[in-house]
């Protein structure tokens, strides 16, 4: 896992020839580079570009519009989709945008979906995870609550616990919007995270040690509003620091 979070915090460079023009086409578009519904180059240009093989590149435009961001047509060309056509549960679309740059609006939708779907997951662990599942939840709070964190570490601890508590849920589709809780930790850990004190990963650790506490007290309502109250502090935050 820590390299997923690294990739949304630090950017890390895509490997394969395939990754990279996938990478390179991606964040252009999401930057404006090439706007919405504008043609793209043809493909001389973009084997070019990326010094790549034709195979290579009509693999990686087939990666893009699966994605949503472009849409190819026999005699046109290939055009650049409206925004609002883009897939932003993608774990790459949201990394991209993130990348291109960060404003208020971006954190409140971040915010908006985290408290649609993790106070309902909160809610339902309290109801359905076992005695085994809790111990492991109290063990992550454990190690929340570490002052010598850095702002990578404490981030991927706090991924591990929302993660789990969306699969003691007991619901596919709760952990299948984990690129969402993924994205939002990232974009709040990367602008203002609690690892710039002792203090505040305390509050940190306390925090989340509530929401445990309350699951492992089968207490729906409790386990709700103590997620609730996280992912509410933690958007407040990265708004401030924006």
């Amino acid at each position: 896992m820590m390299g997923v979070l690294r990739r949304r915090m630090f950017g890390n460079q895509p490997r394969s020839s395939h990754a990279r023009v996938v990478d390179g086409l991606g964040r252009a578009i999401i930057s404006g580079e090439f706007a919405e519904g504008e043609t793209l180059p043809g493909d001389p240009q973009l084997l070019e570009r990326f010094g790549v093989s034709r195979s290579v590149l009509r693999e990686a435009m087939k990666t893009l519009s699966a994605k949503g961001l472009i849409c190819a047509k026999s005699r046109v060309g290939t055009r650049v989709n409206p925004r609002d056509d883009w897939n932003f549960v993608d774990s790459d679309v949201i990394s991209w945008k993130m990348q291109a740059g960060m404003d208020r609006e971006f954190v409140v939708h971040l915010r908006d979906m985290r408290l649609a779907f993790e106070p309902a997951a909160a809610r339902l662990a309290a109801l359905y995870a076992t005695s085994e599942e809790i111990v492991e939840l109290f063990s992550i709070v454990a190690r929340i609550d570490n002052p010598n964190h850095s702002r990578e570490s404490v981030a991927q601890e706090d991924l591990n616990f929302h993660l789990a508590v969306a699969e003691m849920s007991r619901n596919p589709f709760m952990r299948s919007v984990t690129t969402l809780i993924e994205a939002a930790l990232a974009v709040s850990f990367q602008i203002s995270s609690p690892a710039l004190s002792p203090e505040g990963i305390s509050r940190c650790a306390s925090q989340h040690l509530r929401i445990a506490s309350a699951i492992a007290a089968r207490d729906p309502d409790a386990a709700d509003a103590a997620m609730r109250e996280v992912v509410l502090e933690g958007a407040e935050r990265a708004s401030e620091a924006i």
